[in-house]
């Protein structure tokens, strides 16, 4: 289940799979596109392959900071 804490991390890991569709010629939503929504919110830069590397770079780092020695 997402709770309230995985949320952040859930939305990273869906603007990936979007950013991904992007690059292969797909849509996600007929919205703003998830390569210009990384751009915007994080200051990416670069082509759509970079931001790519840009986003799970983030999506690592985000991971690490969410684990626990339980």
């Amino acid at each position: 289940m997402i709770t309230g804490e995985d949320i952040p991390l859930f939305r990273l890991l869906v603007m990936r799979s979007g950013l991904q569709l992007e690059i292969k010629g797909m849509r996600l939503s007929r919205g703003r596109t998830c390569y210009a929504l990384a751009k915007s919110e994080f200051g990416f830069r670069g082509n759509r392959e970079k931001v790519l590397t840009q986003l799970e770079n983030l999506i690592s780092n985000t991971g690490r900071e969410g684990e626990t020695d339980d």
